[in-house]
């Protein structure tokens, strides 16, 4: 557990009030009280300021300051909350598949976590953007497995030892998410990811503005300017956004996001124009 992490004040933010034992219910509450708390989003990466993952800057960017962040910044809080609530954590690393044709390979640029407890091992995941989980789910292959939000499963990969695949139920259909394996990742193999992910032009955190956060009876998602509000029938409402001031307050109402005059004018508004270029194909 890291000295600089402060539980007291987590717990807070998240609003958790209840126990602090390494249990399985005490991680499906803290799991789902952050996932509905802290939003994902890329807001310093489109300020050209690649998130620093220390856990104490984390604290002070999520906890203190009241802003999200996407895997590698909201899954490492996660962890040191588990962490310093007693839980035996393995952090991990996936290969992501949403939305990537088969034939297409990708890097290791997503965190997630393997949780011991005496039921057997979880997996928890507060970080995937507009699918992100709200609950922990146990490590069992070839079952469905029921979350607070869409089931999940995960399935072995063909020809690859210790990998496996998770996918999300969409509708009647199973969409691929990520595969990943069980070898546990150091700090070092976080940082060189998070500066790929921060940095590199062909990035969608680089190119895109993304903000994601479930509530207990929909999902909220904003990318560029479309704002999105998903409800659990699968029915989606879809405001077309126009201006940078349109795209601060749907952050502001949706994400509890807060940008001040200069942060508009030096976040949003360089990007706009594309963003609506593409919103218009």
């Amino acid at each position: 557990m890291s000295a600089d992490f402060d539980l007291d004040a987590y717990l807070g933010h998240i609003g958790y009030t209840g126990v602090r034992e390494p249990t399985l219910d005490v991680l499906k509450a803290v799991h789902y009280a952050q996932a509905l708390k802290v939003p994902f989003e890329n807001l310093t990466v489109l300020a050209k300021s690649p998130p620093t993952l220390d856990i104490a800057s984390l604290q002070t960017k999520i906890v203190d300051e009241g802003r999200g962040g996407y895997c590698f910044e909201v899954n490492a809080l996660l962890a040191s909350a588990l962490d310093a609530l007693g839980f035996d954590v393995t952090r991990l690393m996936g290969r992501v598949r949403w939305k990537t044709p088969n034939d297409v390979a990708t890097g290791r640029t997503h965190m997630l976590l393997h949780i011991a407890l005496p039921e057997g091992p979880y997996l928890a995941d507060a970080g995937f953007g507009g699918i992100t989980m709200t609950g922990p789910i146990p490590f069992k292959t070839d079952v469905e497995l029921e979350t607070p939000h869409e089931p999940r499963r995960l399935l072995s990969v063909d020809g690859a030892v210790d990998t496996y695949e998770l996918q999300v139920m969409l509708g009647d259909q199973w969409a691929p998410v990520y595969q990943f394996s069980l070898e546990a990742q150091s700090a070092a193999d976080y940082e060189l990811s998070n500066w790929y992910t921060a940095t590199h032009p062909h990035s969608i955190f680089v190119q895109f503005l993304i903000a994601a956060r479930p509530e207990a009876d929909r999902r909220i998602t904003l990318f560029n300017t479309e704002l999105t509000i998903r409800g659990r029938d699968g029915v989606a409402e879809v405001t077309k956004l126009h201006t940078v001031d349109e795209i601060a307050t749907a952050l502001a109402d949706h994400f509890d996001l807060h940008l001040s005059a200069d942060e508009r004018k030096t976040i949003l508004a360089p990007h706009l124009d594309g963003w609506r270029s593409l919103s218009a194909n």
